[in-house]
């Protein structure tokens, strides 16, 4: 079904952006735009309404904020299937996860190197200013849209054989559980805005708002990995339930 010209009134009390989103959620409530259905582009929606592109945009961001829409750069927008979610404290594997809510996995490894550990990585590790540890960027994706940009430094005498393995077919998280018992894992989250590079590889905006999650896992006293998970807001979000200790 196809958006009538002139649906939204200048004349309107309500906000025209508002209105804008209010006549989207109408269309997807009725079911006339399932989720992954390709909403009409902001030309599309501006010249047929009469509105301005910056009207249109308003209300196409903040229903993505709401994770009511999904927005692909270089593909367009398109209705979400509700935000897969994920608990920030447990130490699972992405793919299980979007398996487990029946979507396809896929994964873009942007780079594995070896790096000198500047004091900042060397801190991170727990290891010496100076050697050589192992580093890996990879875009988790979700059905094609990218859900997690993954930052990860290994110390690899720990995992010596991290860099040899194909993060297309496994992921970094399950190597690493396959190969080392960890004992332990540290959690920092905070809100954030995404770099330039980190909002390319999500395909999102540099004023779409991420979760940010630091996390370190531990093998006894030495820190096996340190990950940085850049997460856009507006497709993911995080949930945690824990059970009280026993008294």
């Amino acid at each position: 079904m196809g958006i009538e010209a002139g649906r939204i009134s200048d004349g309107a009390e309500t906000p025209r952006y508002a209105a804008v989103k209010r006549m989207i959620v109408e269309r997807i409530a009725a079911g006339d735009w399932p989720p992954r259905h390709r909403v009409p582009s902001e030309n599309e929606l501006s010249a047929k309404l009469g509105l301005s592109r910056m009207t249109v945009n308003r209300a196409l961001r903040e229903l993505a904020g709401e994770g009511v829409l999904t927005r692909v750069k270089g593909l367009g927008t398109f209705v979400s299937e509700g935000k897969g979610q994920t608990s920030v404290f447990a130490v699972r594997n992405i793919a299980d996860e979007i398996a487990e809510r029946g979507h396809n996995y896929a994964a873009q490894v942007v780079l594995l190197e070896t790096l000198e550990a500047s004091r900042e990585i060397a801190e991170d590790l727990a290891v010496e200013p100076g050697i050589s540890v192992f580093h890996s960027l990879v875009v988790h994706r979700e059905d094609g849209i990218p859900v997690q940009l993954e930052d990860r430094l290994v110390n690899p005498r720990l995992a010596p054989d991290y860099l040899m393995q194909d993060f297309t077919a496994r992921t970094p998280n399950d190597y690493l559980n396959a190969v080392i018992a960890w004992t332990e894992a540290e959690h920092t989250v905070e809100a954030v805005l995404p770099a330039a590079w980190e909002a390319r590889l999500l395909a999102i905006g540099r004023a779409d708002p991420c979760l940010s999650i630091r996390r370190r896992t531990f093998a006894g006293e030495k820190v096996v990995t340190a990950v940085r998970l850049v997460v856009p807001g507006g497709r993911y979000k995080i949930k945690s339930r824990h059970q009280a200790n026993a008294v």
